[in-house]
């Protein structure tokens, strides 16, 4: 018979994954076939899968994601085109730990933000810390905090972001104040870890849309140092893909002039489905 005070004590050292197993454990007729090491180590596993289970369901309400994507909804039968082998490789989670970035790129209502969220709940799931925002949003919450001296902790929460979803990019005109939250912000988070993005504004229309361009070599700039998976036009029955590989030299000088000409190959390119930079 079970032993309810073992349990009891398992709930009280809040070990609730190992005294479900054992109550489960008791209710099977043949489980006094396993040996004791067998047996504890599935009350262990039990127990490490349960922790996980809550870790990834705090990180998913923290991250506030707009949709509960998951990388089992996305439909791959879509008319949309979605490159299945890119999101395959996506989903490993590698260009996460690598701090390299992800741009979704398309019209209204195709499912920028459903994919978008889809790779964030991966990430989730791998035990990176994530964050979704509207930048529509974020700009103004930003302009207000330097007034009730809350500007410098949500500088601090967005750095420390391991997967930072920026949703619905140049969406709304941006002023210089937007230029200079968007700066701080990449350049936080430049190398150190990935963000993505959605836009319904081709890449090409970017600089006209941060109007000085000055400002958004170092707004783009920032952000694209690192690898970019974009995947461009995403409604798209094509499945021929493009790649465009550029490597940035170790001086400075030459660090500048490669960064601006990655810049102009993304300001001046119609269509791509994946490019790297790095």
């Amino acid at each position: 018979m079970l032993n309810h005070p073992t349990v009891e004590k398992l709930h009280q050292l809040r070990l609730s994954g190992m005294a479900r197993a054992l109550v489960s454990q008791a209710q099977t007729p043949d489980v006094g076939q396993l040996s004791f090491d067998e047996r504890l180590g599935l009350l262990v596993d039990s127990e490490a899968a349960e922790r996980e289970s809550r870790q990834n369901a705090a990180r998913l309400k923290r991250a506030r994601l707009k949709q509960a994507a998951t990388p089992e909804d996305v439909d791959y039968r879509h008319p949309r085109g979605l490159d299945r082998a890119l999101f395959a490789r996506l989903m490993t989670g590698r260009w996460v730990s690598e701090h390299q970035n992800v741009l979704l790129c398309g019209p209204t209502g195709i499912g920028k933000t459903f994919l978008a969220c889809a790779l964030a709940n991966q990430a989730c799931r791998q035990g990176h810390s994530v964050l979704y925002v509207r930048l529509t949003r974020l700009l103004p919450t930003l302009a207000i905090g330097r007034g009730d001296g809350s500007y410098l902790k949500s500088l601090a929460q967005l750095a420390k972001t391991e997967n930072l979803v920026i949703d619905e990019w140049a969406l709304a005109p941006l002023t210089d104040e937007s230029h200079r939250h968007l700066l701080e912000i990449f350049d936080d988070r430049q190398g150190t870890h990935s963000t993505i993005v959605t836009s319904q504004l081709p890449v090409k229309h970017w600089y006209a849309a941060i109007g000085d361009p000055t400002l958004a070599d170092a707004i783009l700039g920032r952000w694209l140092l690192h690898s970019l998976h974009v995947l461009d036009n995403v409604t798209s029955v094509s499945t021929s893909s493009s790649r465009i590989s550029c490597r940035s030299s170790h001086s400075n000088h030459s660090h500048d002039s490669s960064t601006k000409s990655h810049i102009y190959q993304l300001r001046t390119t119609d269509r791509y489905d994946h490019v790297v930079i790095g």
